[in-house]
């Protein structure tokens, strides 16, 4: 079992920020994960809400081992021919250890305080499919063109190529059954969703059919969900194995409430039996 961990970045200063990436960093987490919002989820009235990419941009230059994502990245928010320069850059910056993780967007409150287009879900899964391709595209190719109904590329070649070859690592979260867990068989690396773990071995389950479907390994798709460690051992313990037993190799253990102590407690005595 691997463990990233979710740092919250939400009514945080960046001193704070960056001192939970380090303590991540220094304590053995495989990855440091943030969000991809621009408002807090949590809490009453306004607070700071750090950009996610800036984020890891900051972060990538403070760390040494832990790898970098946002959990996940909403397609509807930049065009993907910036993204995948933006993500190509941290790539850099870090040394290849980005983690490009893509979902279709959901929060329409958000979409609509901003300013930005909200369209339905079946288009917003429509532009992820095209997102992920236009981003495969000029992370893999010179003169890369693509026609698509909603992105394009006409000749494109963007340099430098990505540290990791012959991409970053392709992260997609994805819960629906029709639409999502398709595209997850036919572009991701690893697949996160939320859920109980006898809903995610069904899905999981349903995943191995699709990528047989597409001429693709399953073992080729990592399964990722998220762990709280709030609770007591004893049942953090039982998540996290029944986790485990449903399939899921990676978990991402959210900040808990009681804070750094706590996550520490976690490092000193829990990480260890499942490494």
């Amino acid at each position: 079992m691997r463990f990233g961990i979710d740092i919250a970045q939400q009514r945080l200063e960046w001193d704070e920020i960056a001192s939970r990436a380090r303590l991540a960093d220094d304590a053995g987490f495989e990855g440091v994960w943030g969000f991809d919002h621009f408002v807090p989820m949590y809490g009453e009235g306004p607070g700071p809400c750090f950009e996610g990419w800036a984020t890891l941009a900051a972060l990538a230059a403070i760390t040494t081992h832990v790898r970098l994502g946002l959990l996940v990245t909403g397609v509807t928010y930049r065009p993907p021919q910036l993204l995948a320069t933006e993500a190509i850059t941290i790539d850099h910056v870090s040394h290849g250890r980005v983690e490009l993780a893509m979902g279709a967007s959901w929060y329409a409150d958000e979409h609509r305080a901003f300013g930005w287009e909200f369209p339905a879900t079946p288009e917003r899964i429509d532009r992820l499919d095209e997102a992920l391709q236009v981003m495969n595209l000029l992370m893999t190719r010179d003169d890369a063109s693509f026609e698509g109904r909603y992105y394009r590329l006409d000749h494109a070649t963007y340099r430098p190529r990505p540290v990791q070859q012959p991409r970053l690592p392709v992260w997609v979260g994805a819960s629906g059954e029709r639409r999502m867990l398709p595209l997850v068989a036919r572009h991701a690396d690893a697949w996160h969703c939320y859920g109980s773990p006898g809903a995610l071995a069904r899905k999981s389950a349903l995943l191995d059919r699709l990528c047989e479907e597409n001429g693709r390994n399953p073992s080729s798709i990592l399964r990722a969900s998220s762990l709280s460690i709030s609770e007591s051992w004893d049942e953090v313990r039982r998540s996290a194995d029944a986790m485990r037993d449903a399939g899921i190799a990676y978990l991402i253990v959210g900040w808990p409430g009681q804070g750094r102590e706590r996550v520490a407690d976690f490092v000193e005595h829990i990480l260890p039996e499942y490494s």
